[in-house]
């Protein structure tokens, strides 16, 4: 299986939980190629589409809250996983779709995985599983046990695409 994995991360979590998923889908037997969403293509017939953001303000991180991640120490990436997706053809080329973002946690913190499914729809993704890990405050770290977590979703992504 060919998977394509577009990241986005200002202090790094989303991209240690990317590296996790990468580890357990490529002992899973997947070619795996993780591209920074500034730099990504669009997806070209693999069979799995993975995509990852951090929260930023409940939704997506946009050029305003990159810039406030850059004041708190982060990276500011050029683009992200919203100009990546709103680039995209209306008909997206993948055989499955899955978006995992990392979120403060708490009943006010949004996700950003959810908004991705949201903005895929107009894309004709009609079925995108979804996956969130937990960070301990904005910088992070992740909370205990979630890189492990993101390595089992990884092996049930695989599982599934097995199955098939």
């Amino acid at each position: 299986m060919n998977v394509l994995m577009i990241v986005e991360s200002c202090f790094g979590n989303t991209a240690r939980v990317a590296g996790a998923i990468a580890a357990a889908l490529r002992e899973g037997g997947a070619q795996v190629s993780l591209v920074q969403a500034d730099a990504a293509p669009a997806p070209a017939g693999e069979g799995l589409v993975l995509i990852g953001a951090p929260t930023h303000n409940m939704n997506l991180p946009t050029p305003a809250s990159r810039s406030q991640a850059r004041d708190k120490g982060g990276r500011e990436p050029v683009t992200g996983v919203i100009e990546w997706i709103d680039a995209l053809p209306t008909s997206l080329d993948a055989g499955r779709v899955a978006v995992f973002s990392t979120v403060t946690g708490g009943f006010m913190s949004g996700s950003a995985s959810k908004q991705m499914v949201k903005k895929l729809r107009r894309h004709g993704v009609r079925d995108a599983e979804r996956q969130d890990f937990q960070v301990l405050g904005t910088p992070g770290p992740l909370a205990d046990g979630e890189l492990e977590r993101a390595g089992r979703w990884a092996g049930e992504l695989v599982a599934a695409a097995v199955g098939r």
